[in-house]
């Protein structure tokens, strides 16, 4: 882990699903439901619904996040044999409610009292990710809510890592990345913004170009990092 400052840095953008936002707290209310195999469940949900944004992306058939997130669940569903339309709808319906990680809270609000614009920048539709900032009570430290939905292309295009620059009036260099999802976060890399890599779940680094400026366990050590 460096955990060196990084000078310059105006506004901090953050992937939502897996970094400020715990995919895993859909499936971990349902327990009961699902049983033994709900992390299995979990899992199976998520690998899916990232693999059909990409499958999505380079064929061309771009289709929002509610629908790739539902088409995702129904596989997993079915993998797994579980036939429950009404868990189904409930399942959804958590989506929109995720909880975030623990310290969440606590770093935006002293990165915005540092004077940081702060932004998500997710695969998630506008209004998936309005409800889940409001429930999750972060909506009031956070400037902007950048959806790949205003350009029509999932992550890791180049197109979607050009949004924030765009938007803020910011060079790359002036704004700080951070993401959970290490594709992610190499690919914001390589389009050019500086980015910290949230590795949660102690993985490897990839087998990739442009591998991220640092490496913190959890979101807790980047206002240290980043704020003057």
């Amino acid at each position: 882990m460096n955990s060196q400052r990084m000078s310059g840095i105006k506004a901090c953008v953050f992937d939502a699903y897996g970094t400020l936002f715990d995919v895993s707290s859909v499936a971990r209310c349902c327990k009961e439901a699902l049983g033994d195999q709900w992390e299995q469940f979990s899992d199976l949900w998520r690998t899916k619904q990232l693999q059909y944004t990409w499958l999505r992306g380079l064929s061309g058939h771009h289709a929002n996040f509610w629908q790739v997130t539902g088409e995702a669940l129904d596989f997993a569903m079915a993998t797994l044999k579980v036939e429950d339309q009404g868990l189904r709808n409930h399942l959804m319906e958590l989506y929109l409610t995720l909880e975030t990680f623990p310290e969440v809270r606590e770093v935006l609000r002293r990165l915005k009292a540092g004077g940081l614009k702060l932004a998500i920048l997710s695969n998630g539709t506008p209004t998936m990710l309005e409800s889940a900032a409001r429930n999750a009570g972060i909506s009031d430290l956070l400037d902007a809510l950048y959806s790949v939905e205003e350009v029509g292309v999932y992550k890791p295009h180049p197109t979607v890592y050009r949004m924030p620059s765009e938007r803020l009036g910011l060079v790359g260099s002036e704004i700080c990345f951070l993401s959970s999802n290490s594709w992610d976060a190499y690919s914001a890399k390589a389009s050019g913004l500086r980015v910290i890599w949230c590795n949660r779940f102690g993985q490897a680094a990839e087998r990739l170009p442009s591998p991220p400026d640092r490496v913190i366990k959890d979101l807790g050590p980047l206002p240290s990092i980043v704020l003057a």
